[in-house]
């Protein structure tokens, strides 16, 4: 089998923002980690093609790595719909049972107004299906790397969302043809 190439996934900076907030495509990024910044820099191959979500923390994210990145609108976020921009601990006061019920099953549920991880897993396949041949780094979030993992890995969605992705962290898959892969690590960081 031959090696067709890698995909170095790199999770966004974190937003500089409120914690425990549903945050919307626009939120600005925090870039002040510039040790991470310039570990990532070090990792990433030359020469790569490069893609980032459209969202502004990716965005800002590939900037600050040097990358100038294509946009794919496949890679976006999970969508929270009429949650987005809302607090969890809101959420879970004003909705009660119908926020644990969402978690219970969060791959194949999706908010009001949003879309099922379920729904994301097929729309990054989609975003896949359009890379080139070769090395790609993409800048993404961590749904959008839980969904690779289940595409290359032939995971549950439900096993997907069980990687741990930080900020600023770096995911190696390898593909090897078609429809075959090999995680080489997930969620690295420095350290």
């Amino acid at each position: 089998m031959i090696d067709l190439g890698r995909l170095w996934l790199v999770r966004h900076a974190p937003v500089d923002g409120p914690k425990g907030v549903i945050h919307a495509p626009d939120a600005a990024v925090d870039l002040g980690d510039t040790a991470r910044l310039r570990w990532l820099r070090d990792m990433l191959p030359s020469g790569a093609a490069a893609v980032a979500s459209p969202s502004r923390r990716t965005r800002e994210t590939a900037a600050a790595l040097g990358v100038e990145a294509q946009l794919e609108p496949d890679f976006r976020e999970q969508d929270f719909g009429t949650w987005t921009g809302r607090r969890h601990d809101d959420l879970a006061r004003e909705l009660g049972p119908a926020y644990d019920a969402f978690w219970l099953d969060a791959a194949r549920l999706a908010p009001p107004g949003g879309e099922s991880f379920v729904d994301q897993i097929v729309r990054v396949r989609q975003g896949l299906a359009r890379l080139p041949g070769g090395d790609s780094v993409l800048v993404v979030h961590s749904g959008t790397i839980r969904a690779v993992l289940a595409i290359a890995l032939g995971a549950s969605p439900e096993a997907a969302l069980s990687f741990v992705i930080d900020p600023l962290s770096l995911t190696l898959i390898e593909r090897l043809g078609s429809a075959a892969w090999r995680i080489a690590y997930v969620n690295r960081v420095p350290g």
